[in-house]
């Protein structure tokens, strides 16, 4: 079988199911937001974490691709009960990750060490992932809400974890600075 099946070359896709929609459809932004998501954790794993961060980067890329499918399927709903667990375990890993870095007391700029720079394009490819899911939500009342939940503490978890690779790696995070003249 080829891998080019020519079906979508005139601006339409094919859902689990085999409905047909527009490629700018609401449903495919959300579901190739989590997919864009997806790959920007597997290039931050190529960052070389320590192997706890390494695992848990790869859980939550198979929890994407399942809720990429969820997307992908009218009334798709499998993932809930993994999404729900993942919650809870993102809480803790956020609480863990706190405990090691110093109290914030201004906002911070992505970057520092290079991990953290990638953590911050993570964190903000994850919201970006959440507002087009909740976009998706406002009209499509069959997809799970504890996706956009999900997507919300992820995005969390990576500002935090950004700031525990600068720590880590000795470099200080990069404060904001209000410009002269704002």
């Amino acid at each position: 079988m080829s891998l080019y099946t020519k079906t979508g070359d005139e601006g339409e896709t094919g859902l689990f199911g085999n409905r047909r929609v527009p490629k700018d459809d609401l449903r495919i932004e959300a579901y190739g937001a989590i997919d864009e998501l997806n790959s920007c954790l597997g290039l931050l794993r190529c960052e070389r974490f320590e192997p706890e961060t390494d695992g848990r980067l790869e859980t939550m890329q198979n929890l994407l691709f399942e809720i990429g499918a969820d997307l992908a399927t009218d009334g798709g709903n499998a993932s809930v009960s993994a999404v729900t667990h993942a919650i809870a375990l993102m809480e803790q890993w956020i609480d863990g990750s706190e405990q090691e870095l110093p109290q914030l007391r201004n906002f911070v700029l992505p970057g520092g060490s290079r991990a953290s720079g990638l953590l911050h394009v993570a964190r903000t490819v994850a919201r970006r992932a959440e507002r087009r899911f909740w976009t998706l939500a406002k009209v499509a009342h069959d997809v799970p809400r504890p996706i956009g939940v999900l997507l919300n503490r992820m995005s969390d978890l990576f500002f935090s974890w950004a700031r525990r690779a600068n720590v880590r790696a000795g470099v200080a995070d990069v404060p904001w600075q209000r410009q002269q003249g704002s």
